[in-house]
């Protein structure tokens, strides 16, 4: 879709069309023409003139001084350039604007709306901070108070962080002892050097209560625990032996380093 496909942005005259008739519609029948001028921001000469206009096409019927009202054609004219419009609009919205790159981050200090701001990944998520003091730099595109988020745009260097690991330890099935043959203080010094806990399976959630471990995630973490790692953050799995091989294949497509501990007593 292009400009031409934009009905009454393609030409001047055609707007100001539109933009009259939609005035004089929504004032119908008592139409005050400066009061049309001053919304569309024309002379009051000009919209005589367009409306003498449009009485000829017989897109606005008039009945007396200062009294006009608009046809089934004016209205059936202004559907299609409206349809038309509002095509092109959802162009420039889903096509145009959803190509511009912009992320969201956290404000770590008041940001203004074109304000550069610095980059960094802290917590698992992107944050920014005010002004240029780092490496991987963006332009805000909103306001911000501490705390809040901000979108931003332009980007320029690369945010430096390292991802984070992931340590599993298989927790059998139930027919196999389950969460019973855990060694709970091993499992708990492991949770200790970890940001989060993910639990999958019954088993493995059996196995953390015990050790006195807050799982963070407990569902969906075949596809958590690789994005939490890829944002930085050291996440310990808990998983039930039956679900293991499927934790670890996306772990290995997603190309996040991971480690099998065996912590049965």
């Amino acid at each position: 879709m292009t400009g031409d496909d934009a009905g009454v942005l393609r030409r001047k005259r055609d707007a100001t069309r539109y933009q009259i008739l939609v005035e004089i519609a929504e004032r119908q029948p008592a139409v005050n023409q400066r009061e049309v001028a001053e919304a569309i921001g024309v002379t009051a000469q000009a919209v005589s003139d367009y409306i003498g206009d449009l009485v000829d096409e017989d897109y606005v019927e008039t009945h007396g001084r200062g009294r006009y009202e608009v046809t089934k054609e004016g209205v059936d004219w202004l559907i299609s350039q409206t349809d038309a419009l509002r095509a092109f609009v959802d162009h420039v919205a889903e096509d145009v604007l959803g190509q511009v790159e912009v992320e969201t981050a956290l404000a770590t200090g008041a940001i203004a709306e074109g304000e550069t701001v610095t980059l960094t990944m802290r917590d698992g998520a992107l944050h920014a901070v005010p002004g240029e003091v780092g490496g991987a730099t963006a332009v805000a595109i909103t306001t911000a108070e501490t705390g809040r988020e901000v979108g931003v745009t332009n980007f320029a260097g690369v945010v430096d962080y390292d991802l984070g690991d992931v340590t599993i330890v298989d927790v059998p099935r139930v027919r196999e002892g389950g969460s019973r043959v855990v060694d709970h203080d091993a499992l708990a010094d492991i949770g200790t050097t970890h940001a989060l806990v993910a639990a999958a399976g019954v088993e493995a959630l059996a196995a953390c209560s015990v050790a006195g471990l807050a799982t963070d995630l407990r569902f969906g973490t075949s596809e958590a625990v690789p994005e939490a790692a890829m944002k930085g953050l050291d996440v310990l799995l808990c998983c039930t032996t039956t679900l293991l091989s499927a934790h670890t294949d996306r772990l290995r497509e997603a190309s996040v380093a991971y480690e099998v501990v065996d912590a049965t007593e």
